[in-house]
């Protein structure tokens, strides 16, 4: 039978997407113009991020760009923003963009000294305890100086090629075999499959415990994240007034955040506790002593630039010499020179993993101008503000942490630090109060929204990752592994808020 014109449209819509999946983003379109008719653009624009939460929910079913940028373009033509808002919002978060652009590029082309030092370190660190505490420790290190979606693409970098290298050998062929695709598991040798299992867990285990990490280690300094910095500079802190007025809050947590690491580890629930696999681990060292036999001058040369400019790398961002973006392309430069990478073809494949999340981010900022311009978030505000000053600055930790697990947390942080700023010019707080609010605003933004992709960007950016559906890390399972942290984290920040702040 030949198939019509509208069969054919309806298979190309979402392309494989399952049929209940496609159906359900008809509905959220066909219901948003009545829902803006009878209950108005305030419900309506709650109703949008529910629904663009559950694009995000289902990343692996269909990639959130596409159904997310239809309600978003929806949302403009429903005047529930404007292009113009879209725009200022991305423009704001230019840096972000650039961020993505080039430094996850640049890391791209370092991966080789990457998977040389992580493999030393996986392969020589035994207890499954204490490589856990090490990943989240030195993602919490990189983070607090660096930045967190930096280390995030080192960490996913790394994890695509441990995976790559064991596909390899579960399909049947070599460790070298150029061209493999690891997405493609018909070709897994049966005896090979449930030891490929338990290395995904492996490997879930390990990015998230570096996740948190980065979140534990983000929310400590004015450069960890960038509300973090837009909250200094309302403020006028500097760097150590920074750290030593978050410190009474941080450092607790910090310290239940390692001890949840290793209990989850030691009790392997939430899906943690997985071991390396014995015949994955024989892989890899066969991959580490096969490396060494064919390293020779080149290969050789070509670790040492890596190194070199991984240490610029470091020292561009500690001391902010540059936009992060802008240190990133430098490094693309840098690593492309030196180690003789000059075509052009060889640059793309290095942008194939940050720009379908660029795009995608730019769609999450029509959604945030969305609760701009509808003013979604302005009820929790003044509700706050009009609380007994002894449990705002708890309360305004609570209201952040729950707002920022849907929404953007530099949007959050952005329109609570403005509010309190206002109050305080308004006479409304006094300076002591206005510290302690905003010691709140930023731990809130940091630390409950560990809860949920979308209210970390750097967990939104492994979620949506090439890595996330290699080792079957959907947003439900990121949001049950995230649970237990997301519990220690919540109360012993709000706690210390209550208690110290």
């Amino acid at each position: 039978m030949t198939e019509t014109a509208a069969q054919a449209l309806w298979k190309n819509f979402l392309g494989p997407s399952p049929t209940w999946y496609k159906k359900t983003i008809i509905a959220f379109l066909v219901l948003n113009p009545i829902a803006l008719q009878i209950v108005g653009p305030f419900v309506t624009g709650w109703l949008l991020i529910g629904e663009f939460i559950f694009t995000l929910a289902l990343a692996l079913r269909c990639y959130p760009l596409q159904p997310g940028g239809l309600l978003a373009i929806q949302a403009i033509l429903l005047g529930m923003t404007s292009p113009q808002m879209v725009f200022e919002e991305t423009v704001a978060n230019f840096e972000v963009i650039l961020l993505l652009m080039f430094m996850v590029a640049g890391i791209y082309f370092m991966k080789e000294l990457l998977l040389f030092v992580f493999t030393k370190i996986l392969l020589n660190v035994r207890s499954k305890v204490l490589l856990s505490l090490l990943f989240s420790i030195v993602a919490a290190v990189l983070s607090a100086f660096l930045d967190a979606l930096t280390v995030t693409a080192v960490l996913i970098s790394v994890g695509v090629g441990f995976y790559s290298v064991y596909h390899k050998v579960a399909s049947g062929k070599g460790i070298s075999h150029e061209g493999h695709d690891h997405s493609d598991d018909d070709s897994v040798k049966e005896q090979h499959q449930e030891d490929l299992e338990h290395f995904r867990s492996f490997l879930r285990s390990l990015l998230m415990h570096g996740a948190v990490g980065t979140a534990l280690g983000g929310v400590c300094t004015l450069v960890g994240e960038p509300q973090n910095l837009l909250i200094a500079t309302v403020a006028e802190w500097d760097f150590i007034k920074f750290v030593t007025i978050m410190a009474p809050v941080t450092m607790p947590v910090l310290v239940c955040g390692l001890v949840t690491c290793m209990l989850l580890e030691v009790t392997g629930k939430f899906g943690y506790g997985a071991q390396l696999p014995d015949s994955v681990r024989q892989v890899l060292v066969e991959f580490q002593e096969k490396e060494e036999t064919q390293r020779n001058a080149r290969t050789n040369a070509r670790l040492i630039v890596q190194a070199v400019v991984a240490v610029i790398l470091a020292l561009g961002l500690a001391l902010h010499l540059a936009a992060v973006g802008l240190i990133g392309l430098m490094v693309i430069v840098l690593l492309t020179a030196f180690n003789g990478v000059v075509e052009e073809h060889q640059l793309g494949h290095a942008f194939e993993e940050a720009l379908p999340f660029t795009a995608l981010l730019v769609v999450f900022f029509a959604i945030v101008a969305v609760i701009h311009d509808q003013h979604l978030f302005t009820p929790v505000i003044d509700a706050v503000l009009a609380m007994e000053s002894d449990v705002r600055p708890a309360m305004f930790f609570l209201a952040n942490g729950v707002l920022s697990m849907i929404s953007d947390n530099v949007f959050v942080a952005t329109v609570y630090i403005t509010e309190v700023k206002d109050a305080l010019e308004a006479g409304d707080i006094t300076r002591k109060e206005f510290d302690q609010l905003a010691v709140a605003i930023n731990t809130g933004t940091n630390l409950p929204s560990v809860a949920t992709p979308n209210g970390q960007a750097a967990f939104l950016f492994l979620l949506t990752s090439a890595l996330a559906p290699l080792i079957r890390l959907s947003y439900g399972r990121m949001v049950i592994m995230a649970l237990p942290y997301t519990v220690v984290l919540g109360s012993v920040g709000m706690a210390a808020v209550f208690l110290f702040i």
